[in-house]
């Protein structure tokens, strides 16, 4: 039996919730948030600090770098010193820094699609050039060219690299083999990786991610890696996330630029709802990420019996489901919208993702069960509606 609920809905119209800004009666299941409630510890920790009444200036103190430090040593068995640690707004505005700290206009960065879009609007934004690496899909499960990547990376142009680990939308786990393989070609190459970690804990029970720094020497050397407890323990909107620089002149780099882009100032409870999340809330997010797997587990039942001309791409990562629609004869675009305008079911086409993504959809599952069935029994109808 569960410690936590995870089986109530929770109302979320009038809270200016991007994911909720639908029409009444539709049902979104397309951005990465979840529909829990986050744990109660941190409930509890913010209503503290709010009846305290005075939000000025905050800073980072001692035990928000131990609170990464110990999580990421416990849970995921990398040791990083706390000089290699700085506070940033996002995870999205670290990124968008480090593009411009480590490269400069008209430079490539390469990215593996399908993989989260707003890495090639980051790059495209800040007038550099998408490089693409795309993925392999093969017998109904991804992996890495790493010939192709190999020869996209020794373009002189390219001088970074953003790694999706744990991969979205695939839901992939890239194992220490294949993330030390891709060290050695960006470290011969002269490209820099930037790590998007954020989804690194919301595993399947049993898998766990390896930090790409911690995947060699090099890695560890020739990375920026940013991490966050948003995604894991719902706290987007606190605008909390961390850099991780082992190298210090390429660290120096980093600071002066989030500083000099002003993302680097926590807010009243961006570094106490991190520190509760690690120091107390491991629990929670074990029940949440066994609760997901048992969603994942009824998609997978549901479209077996039920949608046998949609495949679900095995994943062990992410609350985000990776369906292959090309048995339908319609691409992802024309499908999401047909099932938006028949059934009220938001979810996302996979052609967002890159062009090679056209033949899948997006859903997030992070939801009550009651919830994703309501979606399931939406996903049917629109889905025999278009045959």
């Amino acid at each position: 039996m569960m410690k936590y609920d995870f089986d109530t809905p929770v109302a979320r119209y009038g809270t200016d919730s991007i994911k909720w800004k639908v029409e009444e009666g539709e049902l979104p299941m397309w951005v990465a948030d979840m529909d829990f409630r986050t744990a109660p510890q941190i409930i509890e920790a913010i209503k503290a600090r709010a009846d305290h009444g005075v939000f000025g200036y905050s800073d980072v103190e001692d035990d928000w770098y131990d609170a990464y430090i110990n999580w990421w040593d416990r849970r995921h068995g990398i040791k990083m010193d706390r000089s290699w640690l700085m506070f940033v707004t996002g995870v999205i505005p670290a990124i968008s820094s480090a593009i411009r700290s480590v490269t400069d206009p008209g430079d490539k960065v390469l990215i593996q699609t399908p993989v989260y879009n707003v890495f090639a609007s980051l790059i495209s934004h800040n007038n550099r050039v998408v490089s693409e690496s795309p993925l392999v899909y093969e017998n109904g499960q991804y992996h890495m060219d790493l010939t192709d990547l190999e020869a996209k990376a020794s373009d002189p142009d390219v001088k970074a690299m953003i790694l999706c680990n744990p991969h979205n939308p695939v839901g992939k786990i890239w194992d220490r083999d294949i993330l030390a393989e891709v060290g050695r070609i960006c470290h011969e190459n002269n490209v820099l990786v930037i790590s998007d970690e954020i989804h690194c804990d919301i595993t399947s029970p049993g898998s766990s991610y390896v930090p790409f720094a911690s995947a060699s020497d090099i890695c560890r050397e020739n990375s920026i890696s940013v991490m966050a407890p948003t995604k894991c323990f719902n706290l987007a909107g606190l605008h909390s996330a961390c850099i991780s620089v082992a190298d210090k002149t390429l660290r120096a780099k980093i600071r002066k630029g989030i500083f000099t882009d002003d993302c680097s100032e926590p807010n009243s409870f961006s570094c106490l709802a991190a520190v509760t999340a690690f120091n107390e809330c491991g629990d929670w997010l074990d029940e949440m990420n066994a609760y997901v797997e048992q969603n994942r587990r009824r998609v997978a039942e549901f479209i077996s019996e039920k949608l046998p001309e949609l495949y679900l791409v095995p994943g062990n990562a992410t609350y985000l489901l990776w369906i292959d629609i090309s048995a339908t004869g319609h691409k992802s675009l024309e499908v999401a919208r047909h099932i938006r305008k028949t059934t009220g079911l938001f979810i996302t086409e996979g052609v967002h993702y890159g062009k090679c993504g056209d033949d899948f959809l997006r859903m997030n599952i992070a939801c009550p069960a009651s919830v994703l069935e309501d979606g399931l029994t939406r996903l049917k109808k629109g889905i025999d509606l278009l045959s």
